[in-house]
């Protein structure tokens, strides 16, 4: 893929647009949006992009049943499609990129478009490595991790251009059994600058109000390690830290009772500044972190957050 002429920006969730639509302006020419809604088309209009696709609605409303609707409307060569990475979006970007005859690279963490090519770099080997790939197919299909491109402002466009497209029935269509409803998280740790993180150094669930106190103190958000989301379900899914979970590129990410095993630390690699405080002092975060505290955090976390305050 040698010249990337248009950009196609599809979010399964909308507030990743913003962010989307600003990588893609600075690596295509062209920037279209793609959406399911009428609601869809008129968000959009503060982040600038040049056209949007507004896709007839399915009758089952299953975004994985869209890449045939999408492909039929993408033609020629140099198309880029860039997707969010929610479960959805992944299902819909692999059935795309079927159609398309395109590569698929999944999570990526930047995008090099060069003269020879585009390359895109990715976490591999379970988050212990960063890979590159150079794309070698005609057209393209990212999906992007969060945190990769910053949102930014753009003119608010009162006569965006709006095309209609017809829904293309796939021939293998994915069928919705059932629905049942989700509590949408009330936090994004990806946006936050300052995180403070739990691990299973806390004894029990009422605990966590220390480290909501000290969270507080500094202005930050909270969030865990996989065992206080997944083994003991005290916090949401959505406040896991780790290879699987969320990664952070904040300011500042502080670890309370922590281990700081690898699946963990991937997740706040990009972190400027990482602060561990563990009753261990041959606990693996001290490998990790700028600044560590060898304490019982039931003793440490009270001081501390008395002094922040």
């Amino acid at each position: 893929m040698k010249q990337i002429n248009t950009v196609w920006v599809f979010a399964d969730a909308a507030d990743r647009y913003a962010d989307l639509i600003s990588g893609a302006k600075k690596t295509g020419a062209k920037v279209n949006a793609v959406v399911v809604s009428e609601a869809g088309v008129q968000a959009l209009r503060a982040s600038g992009p040049d056209a949007v696709y507004d896709l007839a609605v399915a009758a089952d409303g299953c975004v994985e049943n869209y890449a045939a609707s999408l492909a039929a409307v993408i033609t020629g060569e140099g198309n880029l499609v860039l997707l969010d990475v929610t479960k959805r979006s992944k299902a819909f970007a692999a059935a795309l990129s079927q159609k398309l005859g395109a590569a698929l690279v999944n999570d990526a963490l930047s995008l090099n478009p060069a003269a020879d090519g585009l390359r895109v770099s990715f976490r591999t080997y379970g988050g212990l490595a960063v890979g590159t790939e150079k794309v070698l197919s005609a057209n393209a299909v990212v999906t992007v991790s969060g945190g990769v491109f910053a949102p930014e402002a753009a003119e608010s466009s009162a006569d965006l251009a709006v095309t209609k497209v017809a829904y293309v029935a796939p021939a293998n269509a994915l069928v919705v059994k059932e629905r049942r409803a989700k509590a949408q998280s009330a936090v994004d740790l990806t946006k936050a600058k300052r995180v403070v993180g739990v691990g299973r150094g806390i004894a029990k669930e009422a605990d966590l109000a220390l480290a909501d106190a000290l969270a507080k103190a500094i202005g930050a958000e909270v969030g865990c390690s996989r065992p206080i989301a997944e083994g003991e379900h005290w916090m949401e899914r959505e406040r896991y830290i780790g290879v699987s979970g969320v990664l952070l590129k904040g300011d500042v990410y502080v670890a309370l009772g922590i281990s700081g095993q690898i699946q963990h630390m991937v997740g706040v690699n990009d972190c400027g500044t990482i602060i561990a405080v563990n009753k261990d002092k041959n606990a693996p975060i001290f490998n990790y972190c700028d600044y560590g505290i060898v304490g019982d955090i039931y003793k440490v976390l009270p001081e501390l957050t008395k002094a922040l305050s």
